[in-house]
């Protein structure tokens, strides 16, 4: 494909560190509001970008309070194709270390305040087996290791081709029982902020990546010796900007390879994900509704 347009996501660490200063400032109004914060667009190696920081200005929404609908009605009303995300997580597995990153390949959701779509006058059912584009993942895989060369020059970067990640509702962290319970359910990280934005993705036909950056164990691991609670934070805090910086170089190595690659951005399963998915029958749908949704769902209407 020829048009691609990459949105992308910063969460916890990452939306200061876009450069999202620089650039064409969107104010975007949408039928679920307004999105977190102002959209930058910009190019990076000729390839068009549009920046979001997930939790606005100042880091003042929780994970909650995120406009998530607002947010990728946004972008898809700017032309984004495709969505390359990042946030922190809780580490429930000794082999993924903090300051990793981690190419998420599945979730469980726990989440139950949050609107989970776009359609609510009408039956729209997506599939949602594999919630993570697979062909982004490979992308955002190979420009990992493309890229080792010059990481190992400032400090190596692990990242991890898998992870289940379990997404909670917040804002308060887990229990240890919680924290175990996960890892018995066959989660490998735990975060606030994944669902219901994937999820929306996939409705908004838009192809979606995630790349999780460790700060810390989760409540299960406990820390190895007694640690005064102001230096935990620190060190949780020096974790998290070391994974920024690497994700922030992580993702500037996948809009590179990606210019090489348009061709390959046309198989992405997600970008159909619509075509079988509207069960009512359309002719029973309001059009004022299919009019309020046209960005999404307007080429499958007559």
């Amino acid at each position: 494909m020829s048009e691609i347009k990459i949105g992308l996501i910063g969460g916890s660490g990452l939306g200061k560190s876009m450069g999202i200063q620089e650039g064409v400032r969107h104010e975007v109004q949408t039928p679920f509001g307004a999105p977190s914060d102002v959209i930058v667009e910009t190019r990076w190696f000729d390839v068009p970008v549009l920046m979001l920081s997930r939790h606005g200005p100042g880091h003042v929404l929780n994970p909650s309070r995120v406009p998530y609908r607002a947010n990728l009605f946004a972008l898809k009303q700017l032309g984004c194709t495709h969505i390359i995300a990042s946030g922190a997580v809780g580490s429930l597995r000794e082999e993924y270390r903090p300051r990793d990153l981690v190419v998420v390949d599945q979730i469980i959701d726990k989440t139950h305040q949050r609107e989970g779509s776009f359609y609510e006058k009408g039956a729209v059912h997506v599939e949602f087996a594999e919630p993570f584009c697979p062909v982004m993942r490979q992308i955002v895989m190979e420009a990992s290791a493309s890229g080792t060369a010059e990481v190992e020059k400032a400090q190596t970067m692990r990242v991890h081709g898998r992870g289940c990640y379990v997404c909670m509702e917040g804002p308060a962290f887990s229990t240890r029982a919680e924290s175990l319970m996960h890892r018995l359910w066959g989660g490998d990280l735990i975060g606030m902020t994944a669902m219901p934005e994937a999820k929306l993705a996939r409705e908004a036909e838009l192809p979606y990546v995630l790349i999780g950056l460790v700060t810390d164990y989760d409540c299960w691991k406990g820390p190895a010796v007694s640690v005064e609670p102001q230096k935990l934070l620190e060190e949780i805090i020096g974790n998290l900007k070391s994974a920024s910086d690497h994700a922030m170089r992580l993702m500037r190595q996948a809009v590179q390879l990606v210019g090489s690659r348009r061709e390959e951005l046309s198989a992405c399963p997600a970008r159909d994900a619509l075509k079988l998915a509207i069960w009512s029958d359309k002719g029973w749908i309001d059009p004022a509704e299919v009019e309020r949704l046209r960005p999404l769902w307007g080429r499958y209407f007559a």
